[in-house]
């Protein structure tokens, strides 16, 4: 049940995952060589987890190394005038087992770049945040008191 805070709906995990269906592209934050990293992939939602794939490179070498990840989608709906964002924690593992594989193989889950890749990630998540709320019209746009930066 979304609960309201200062013009936020702060969305339950059921609401944060019908959101998360809705859109093809998410945000995975990773840590690489102890700096942070974000990478853009296209995923599915399945069973509560999100699914995607990948290929050799850093963004596995990460996943295999450190295993906690954030996951963020967002989103605009210009009929409502609303936005939305939810974030995933959680650890991601994968897809190894023969039976997993298989039941991974019929998600509509198909890559965007033409390279090969040949792993399936699931983020089992610890935590699913979201929220939404109106946006404003770009008259009401405001920055605040402009001040000169202190020296």
């Amino acid at each position: 049940m979304a609960t309201e805070i200062a013009d936020t709906t702060i969305l339950d995990t059921h609401e944060s995952l019908v959101l998360l269906r809705t859109a093809e592209v998410g945000r995975l934050a990773v840590t690489v060589k102890g700096h942070p990293d974000i990478f853009p992939v296209n995923y599915v939602v399945d069973h509560g987890s999100i699914v995607f794939r990948t290929a050799h490179g850093a963004k596995l070498a990460a996943l295999v190394r450190e295993r906690a990840v954030a996951f963020e989608v967002d989103g605009y709906d210009a009929d409502q005038g609303t936005a939305w964002s939810v974030v995933v924690k959680g650890y991601a593992v994968e897809v190894a087992t023969r039976l997993d594989c298989f039941e991974t193989l019929d998600l509509p889950l198909f890559p965007w770049h033409a390279s090969d890749k040949p792993h399936f990630i699931r983020i089992e998540p610890t935590s699913v945040t979201g929220r939404c709320f109106q946006v404003i019209h770009r008259s009401r746009w405001t920055t605040g008191p402009h001040a000169a930066p202190v020296e």
